[in-house]
């Protein structure tokens, strides 16, 4: 069992339980937070007021745990799971479920009590399960996770200055590339394009660089040119910035890259560049660590950051960081705490990195030898240093889509006009947010 400390805060939330749970064993059938600031079914107990430290968290009797997990991470999540119930007597069983897909099931599986109790979401996410009542703070663990995690993963995790989430992996994205078909990646755009001028075949579907054509992999043409989503660090909605002139200028310079890579969008999926880098026809990817696992084994691989801009600039990616977070329509909300705060550990952070390749946010983790001297993480660790945090507005929602959209129209037909595609992408997510 781990050893809970608690704050000052603990009679309140011993009287909470009372009044929210009876027992707090799990069998009431308390309703889910109503607003971000309150808390319900806390955990019961007595309080050892000669040494608080040791008090230990219970779960409830007779819980069982449901975990959804992204398929490249099922096999570590079973193993997770198989040593929690070791250690604390409860079962807990692992569904897959994709990363992309899991806040949308909450938000429509929730209410019904077919919900995950535990689940992993991209922190740009959070907003909308939070303002939506779908997920429970993490009151109990706060102050050992704020002590323990990166400061970013923190942030990230919070919203409306309320922990949410049990920081799991920080990542971005970064250039993959064969070994044995390019022996040091390039250091710049101009570098990739006359290395594509000597190595592209499309008829036999050898290529030089690919990258998926969805808004997520848009931002170093934004970003990098002096483009932004949102004004004010992503904080002002009423600033738009993607028909900006730094946007334009970055779009112009992507369209010009179609010469290395004359497919369409639609044929440039993450399974198709995928299949293509593990039989060595794809030299360089644009990929992130969740795919090191798909790779390892079928690749001389080497990680590098972005190749740098035609003006020598840094590329600046999106960054994410992954947390637990719990379902707040769980029958077990202690069980599912401790689930959560035990999955977010130093030593299961380790071990994720081991098999998956997920890079940990626990800062002991993050200084452990197998993870600073690795040649692999340390590339990701390095183009991390040129990222900017994905906004974790709820009025990101209104983004996605329309981005992908002209990411994918820009591409398609190089002779468009950027200025005028882009203009119009704005007005729609600004009719989109001004309808909420």
């Amino acid at each position: 069992m781990q050893a809970v400390s608690f704050s000052l805060t603990l009679s309140l939330l011993l009287a909470l339980t009372v009044t929210a749970c009876g027992s707090g064993n799990g069998n009431s059938t308390a309703q889910p937070n109503s607003s971000p600031n309150s808390t319900v079914n806390e955990p019961g107990g007595t309080t050892n007021e000669t040494n608080p430290a040791e008090e230990e968290l219970k779960p409830e009797a007779g819980a069982e745990l449901t975990v959804w997990e992204a398929k490249e991470q099922v096999e570590y999540m079973k193993q997770l799971a198989a040593d929690f119930e070791k250690e604390y007597g409860v079962p807990v069983k692992v569904e897959e479920m994709a990363g992309g897909d899991q806040g949308t099931r909450l938000a429509t599986d929730g209410p019904s009590k077919l919900a995950a109790d535990v689940l992993t979401l991209p922190h740009d996410q959070i907003g909308q399960a939070v303002k939506a009542g779908l997920l429970l703070p993490n009151d109990v663990f706060e102050e050992e996770t704020k002590s323990t995690m990166v400061e970013t993963a923190i942030q990230a995790s919070t919203y409306d200055g309320i922990l949410y989430g049990y920081p799991k992996s920080v990542e971005t994205y970064a250039l993959f590339y064969n070994k044995d078909l390019i022996s040091e990646a390039p250091k710049t755009w101009d570098d990739v394009i006359a290395f594509a001028n000597t190595y592209n075949k499309p008829k036999e579907n050898k290529f030089a660089i690919m990258w998926e054509f969805v808004g997520y992999y848009s931002y170093p043409f934004i970003g990098s040119f002096g483009g932004y989503i949102y004004g004010d660090n992503n904080t002002n909605v009423k600033d738009i910035g993607l028909n900006n002139e730094g946007t334009v200028k970055g779009f112009t310079f992507l369209q010009s890259l179609k010469g290395i890579l004359p497919l369409n969008a639609g044929d440039i999926t993450y399974d198709v560049k995928t299949q293509l880098f593990q039989e060595g026809k794809l030299a360089m990817n644009i990929d992130g660590p969740w795919s090191i696992a798909m790779f390892k084994d079928h690749v001389n691989l080497g990680v590098a950051p972005l190749p740098k801009g035609p003006e020598g600039q840094d590329s600046i990616s999106f960054s994410g960081v992954k947390s637990y977070y719990v379902n707040s329509y769980t029958v077990y909300p202690v069980a599912s705490r401790l689930f959560a705060h035990f999955a977010s550990s130093k030593e299961n952070q380790l071990k994720n990195f081991e098999m998956t390749g997920a890079i940990p946010a626990s800062i002991e983790a993050g200084e452990a030898p197998v993870i600073k001297d690795d040649p692999i993480i340390s590339g990701f660790f390095e183009q991390f240093q040129h990222s900017v945090p994905m906004p974790s507005l709820s009025e990101i929602k209104s983004v996605w889509e329309p981005l992908k959209a002209a990411f994918v129209s820009l591409w398609n037909d190089p002779g468009l006009d950027v200025k005028q595609t882009l203009d119009k992408t704005v007005s729609t997510i600004q009719a989109d947010l001004d309808s909420k």
